[in-house]
């Protein structure tokens, strides 16, 4: 339990300083570019597309859609876009290593 709340304070702690220097809202705009460039965005669109044919558009809620392909989102998004948010998060630590 104490390294649950330990992890859950680091990740508030990291997520202020995110906040608080931009570089949150600078990661944000870099993930979006990155989905667009690599037809994330495109993907997921057609995927909702389907998703209201295959049910019905009055048969189909914001909250049923978003159930619907959040895993699928997830899945999507390439290994390379990963690996290159997590390297600008690490970079971003260890240059702000005093948190």
């Amino acid at each position: 339990l104490c390294k649950m709340n330990k992890d859950a304070q680091m990740r508030a702690t990291i997520n202020q300083k995110l906040i608080e220097t931009g570089e949150r809202e600078r990661l944000k705009d870099l993930l979006r570019a990155k989905l667009i460039e690599c037809g994330w965005k495109d993907q997921l669109k057609a995927h909702c597309k389907d998703v209201i044919k295959e049910k019905g558009l009055e048969h189909v809620t914001v909250d049923d859609l978003v159930a619907e392909i959040t895993p699928k989102g997830r899945a999507l998004v390439p290994d390379s876009v990963k690996k290159e948010l997590l390297q600008r998060i690490r970079t971003f630590l260890a240059q702000h290593a005093n948190l």
